[in-house]
C-alpha cells in the first residue's frame, strides 16, 4: 500500500492508528533483532503520537510510520550519528524535518543505523559498539552506506513507511540502490539542514527513501521549503511533487553518461540499459553524453573538501562541551586525544587526519583550494549538459551489493572509489534519484537519474515512469 492510500484509510477510520502503530512496532523489533536497521526504537513516543492522531487524523502523513537517520535530531531521543562519542546525547529540540513530519501527522518510530558520522559507502564503518545493518535480500551483504539502516528498513518492512536518509557524497542513492528502493537526494538548500549533525556543511542534504515514487514525492512536499533557522535553505517555492507522479514523459531528452556505464560491471550495465530502452519506449529521446570532469576528478575533489569540513565539524566532540568526557587531567592535547581515541572509530580518525592535513598552512593552496576550483568546473560541466537535456542517467552504483567478506579485503581506496558515480551530483548540489530497475542474482540494481538544480519534479516524473517496468 502506498503512503497516500494508507493515510486515506486512517482518515476514514478504516485503520485504528493506535493498534496499527503497536503492531508495526512489534514487527520492527523482530526485524531489528535480525538485521540491525535501527539504533533506537522510540516506542513510547510513537504510541503517544498515535493516540494524538487518533483524535485528529489530519495532515499529509496522518498515522504514517517514519524513521530518521541517526544523524537527524529528534527531541528526547538518543541521537548519535552512529558514534560512541555521542552516546547518551538526547536533543532538546527537533530537527526541522522532524518537526514538519510531526506537524503533518507522521509517526516517528525510530532512528536508523549508519556509518559513523556518514563516513562510508557500505555501512560497515559503524561506531564502536554498534551493529552493521544487513542487506534485506542477503544478510551476508552490505546495505550500502552511509544511510544503510534507512535503505534496509525501507525495503524490509511490510507496512507503508518512509525513511529519511542523509547524503554527503551518495549516501541516499547508494543504499537505495543496494536495497532496491527509491531514494531522492534533493538540491542542496531544498530541505533544511537545521538539526542535522554535520559531516560536511557544503555537501550535506536530507532526503526520503521508500518503496514507491509517490511516497518520495509526498515526503518531499512535507520536508521541503524555507527555514529561517538554516542559512543555506532556499526560499524558492516548493513544487507539488505528487502531481508529477505518472506524468507524461514523452518528448523529454535524457543524456546517457558514457563514463558512468564504462565504470560499471556488465550485470549492472545490462539492467540500466534495459531501463533506458523502456524510457525510449515511452517517447523519451536518449542520447549519449560525456561528463569527464565529474567522473575523473570527483573522488579526489570530494574527499579533500568533505574531510576538510569534517575535521572542523568534529573538533567540537572533544569531551569538554560535547561528546563523551573523561576525568579532567593533564594538558588539553592529552585530554582531547584520550577522549577521541577511545570513542571515535578508525574511519572517523582517518578522515579527521586527512581533512586536517588538507587545510593546514602550507598545504591549503595545494589541496583544498585546487579541489574547490575543480568543484566549480564540475558544476559548470553539469549546467552545460542541462542546456541540452532534461535529465542525465547512469548506474547508481557500479557493482552489485558486495559480501562482507569481500569488503573486508578492500583497500581504503576501494571504499572511497565506490562513490565514483555519485560524488559528482553531490559536489554540484544537484538532485538525483535512485530508481530500482531489476534484479541480478536476486540482488537489486539501481539507475540514477540526475536533474538540474531544483528540478526534482522531472526526476519524480521519469522515476515513476520506470516504476514496475
Amino acid at each position: 500500500m502506498k503512503a497516500s492510500d494508507f493515510v486515506t484509510q486512517i482518515r476514514n477510520g478504516d485503520i485504528d492508528v493506535v493498534e496499527h502503530t503497536k503492531k508495526i512496532l512489534e514487527e520492527v523489533k523482530k526485524i531489528n533483532k535480525e538485521y540491525h536497521y535501527l539504533t533506537v526504537i522510540s516506542e513510547k513516543e510513537a504510541i503517544e503520537q498515535a493516540k494524538s492522531i487518533a483524535k485528529n487524523p489530519a495532515g499529509k502523513l496522518a498515522g504514517l510510520p517514519v524513521t530518521l537517520k541517526d544523524a537527524i535530531c529528534l527531541k528526547g531521543i538518543e541521537t548519535t550519528a552512529g558514534s560512541r562519542i555521542l552516546q547518551g546525547y538526547k536533543p532538546t529540540f527537533d530537527a526541522t524535518v522532524a518537526a514538519r513530519i510531526k506537524k503533518e501527522g507522521g509517526i516517528i518510530i525510530g532512528k536508523t543505523s549508519q556509518d559513523e558520522f556518514g563516513f562510508g559507502a557500505f555501512s560497515v564503518n559503524v561506531g564502536i559498539g554498534f551493529e552493521k545493518p544487513l542487506n534485506p535480500f542477503d544478510k551476508h551483504r552490505s546495505t550500502g552506506g552511509s544511510s544503510g539502516g534507512s535503505g534496509g528498513i525501507s525495503q524490509k518492512v511490510h507496512f507503508p513507511h518512509i525513511s529519511l536518509g542523509e547524503s554527503t557524497g551518495g549516501s541516499i542513492v547508494n543504499p537505495a540502490s543496494f536495497c532496491g528502493v527509491f531514494g531522492l537526494c534533493p538540491t542542496y538548500g531544498r530541505v533544511s539542514r537545521y538539526g542535522l549533525l554535520d559531516y560536511s556543511n557544503s555537501l550535506d542534504k536530507i532526503g526520503p527513501m521508500g518503496k514507491y515514487a509517490e511516497d518520495i514525492a509526498l515526503m518531499m512536499e512535507v520536508i521541503s521549503g524555507f527555514d529561517e533557522n538554516e542559512s543555506t535553505c532556499s526560499d524558492k517555492p516548493v513544487d507539488e511533487y505528487t502531481k508529477h507522479v505518472g506524468a507524461d514523459v514523452s518528448g523529454m531528452k535524457v543524456g546517457i553518461i558514457k563514463e558512468g556505464f564504462a565504470a560499471s560491471n556488465e550485470e549492472v550495465t545490462r539492467h540500466c540499459r534495459n531501463a533506458i530502452t523502456a524510457l525510449e519506449g515511452l517517447g523519451v529521446e536518449c542520447k549519449e553524453i560525456s561528463v569527464p570532469t565529474a567522473i575523473k576528478y570527483g573522488i579526489p575533489t570530494y574527499y579533500l573538501l568533505s574531510t576538510s569540513e569534517a575535521s572542523t565539524n568534529l573538533a567540537k566532540y572533544c569531551g569538554m562541551r560535547y561528546g563523551k568526557h573523561e576525568k579532567l587531567e593533564g594538558g588539553f592535547n592529552d585530554y582531547f586525544t584520550k577522549v577521541r581515541s577511545k570513542n571515535l572509530g578508525q574511519e572517523a580518525k582517518r578522515r579527521i587526519m586527512l581533512g586536517t592535513f588538507a587545510r593546514m598552512a602550507g598545504y591549503r593552496d595545494a589541496y583544498y583550494m585546487k579541489a574547490a576550483a575543480v568543484r566549480a568546473k564540475i558544476i559548470q560541466e553539469y549546467k552545460k549538459a542541462f542546456k541540452e537535456f532534461d535529465a542525465l542517467v547512469c548506474p547508481t552504483v557500479s557493482v552489485l551489493p558486495p559480501r562482507f567478506d569481500e569488503i573486508d579485503k578492500f583497500k581504503v581506496v576501494d571504499h572511497y572509489n565506490m562513490d565514483n558515480l555519485t560524488v559528482g551530483p553531490n559536489l554540484a548540489g544537484i538532485p538525483h534519484l535512485n530508481v530500482p530497475v531489476g534484479f541480478e542474482k536476486e540482488l537489486p540494481v539501481g539507475l540514477m537519474i540526475i536533474g538540474d538544480h531544483f528540478d526534482e519534479k522531472t526526476l519524480i516524473g521519469l522515476g515513476s515512469a520506470l516504476e514496475g517496468k
